[in-house]
């Protein structure tokens, strides 16, 4: 018994560390949130609880004469869940393929994906601009300042590191479900759809989840390729609300971050577990 109690006493500091990085993780979310409830529409000299709170700075972000802000979330809405729909379903064939079939460079191009992933996603702007910009002379709807080219360079960026999380996944699956599935008569896609598929769900969640973080939150490749006002989303956009001496108006700002950021809490809520199961199972082979 004195050793328990030694061991709990040991650990004491663990709650008050606990509570302090809580605390400093949810400070700046308040402070958003404060400031956005500011009618004085400034950050300095504001305080956490500000005076004569209310919803001026949601009024004018909502009524902007010039900036569409409903536009802008209903593009990122759009651009968001066609990327991770179609991200998911090449993600799951290709993971599948990887997991279950041999073939001539299979193991090249496991490791070609595991190089790519190594340069981050910058780096390639400029080569990505000229060629939606040819693109673009062919095939008007995957240009630039298009959502379709935006959407086809989201959908090649979440191929990478996704497929090998799907492969993993699926590589703890016995090989018997496939095999006295096609003693049966069941083709290799009845396979998937039936079999496979059904048991991948928490990979799929979380390849959902962390596509949608990816692609909803982006600012730098959709500033660069989207143009018109009308086609910017919600990150872009934000950054236009400023004056002619760059004097941005933060009570509309912080408003605007408050409303972007609740498409997130309400998918991450309800999946958090999946995610952890997902990114957890297969990062071990049994």
């Amino acid at each position: 018994m004195s050793r328990v109690r030694r061991g709990r006493r040991s650990w004491w500091w663990r709650y008050p560390l606990a509570l302090a990085m809580i605390g400093f993780a949810l400070l700046p979310v308040l402070w958003v949130v404060s400031a956005s409830l500011n009618p004085a529409k400034t950050l300095v000299g504001a305080s956490l609880l500000p005076e004569n709170p209310g919803f001026v700075n949601y009024d004018d972000l909502i009524n902007h004469p010039s900036y569409p802000y409903e536009t802008w979330l209903w593009n990122s809405i759009k651009i968001t869940v066609i990327s991770v729909s179609l991200t998911v379903m090449i993600t799951t064939l290709a993971g599948y393929a990887l997991s279950r079939f041999r073939f001539a460079g299979k193991k090249a191009f496991m490791t070609g994906i595991l190089i790519l992933n190594v340069f981050p996603a910058v780096l390639s702007i400029i080569a990505l601009f000229g060629m939606m910009q040819q693109i673009g002379t062919q095939i008007s709807w995957l240009g630039l300042d298009t959502h379709g080219g935006l959407i086809a360079i989201y959908v090649s960026f979440g191929m990478g590191i996704n497929v090998l999380l799907v492969k993993a996944y699926i590589d703890r699956l016995p090989r018997e479900l496939d095999e006295s599935a096609l003693v049966d008569g069941a083709t290799y896609g009845q396979v998937f759809r039936k079999i496979v598929f059904p048991l991948i769900r928490p990979i799929i969640v979380t390849v959902s989840v962390l596509q949608f973080f990816a692609v909803y939150g982006d600012f730098v490749i959709a500033r660069v390729m989207l143009r018109s006002t009308d086609n910017l989303t919600v990150m872009v956009g934000l950054l236009l609300f400023q004056t002619q001496r760059f004097e941005q108006d933060w009570g509309v700002i912080t408003a605007g971050a408050v409303l972007a950021s609740l498409p997130v809490l309400l998918l991450y809520i309800p999946v958090q577990k999946y995610v952890i199961s997902g990114l957890t199972s297969g990062s071990v082979k049994e």
